[in-house]
């Protein structure tokens, strides 16, 4: 005996409407998700610029030092008579003053 398309589909019926249901759901939901989205990655909360602002001083801290650290060895050939070294040594220099006034004024000292 065969059964009609129509019984399989009505029999069937109780089994499918959980996940109709959840489709429904999901449909009429997903533009209020997406929208959240778009303003969750559009926005940036205070953390995520504090932690950005405190990367960005790292990398100019870190860039600082090697600066000095090149300024010292090129004053020292300058010293020893390399012109060459002096340029670069002026150039350095330029370049470490200019960081420098980006950087925040360090803490003050305690006082003991």
């Amino acid at each position: 005996m065969r059964t009609s398309p129509a019984l399989a589909a009505l029999a069937a019926l109780p089994l499918l409407s959980g996940c109709l249901a959840r489709t429904a759901v999901d449909v009429v939901t997903f533009p209020v998700r997406a929208a959240g989205e778009v303003v969750d990655v559009a926005t940036t909360s205070q953390s995520e610029r504090d932690e950005k602002r405190g990367r960005e001083l790292r990398e100019r801290e870190q860039r600082l030092g090697k600066l000095e650290r090149r300024y010292d060895d090129e004053l020292a050939d300058c010293r020893s008579g390399d012109a060459g070294a002096c340029a670069d040594a002026r150039e350095t220099w330029a370049e470490m003053k200019e960081i420098r006034a980006s950087l925040p004024a360090p803490p003050p000292e305690p006082d003991d």
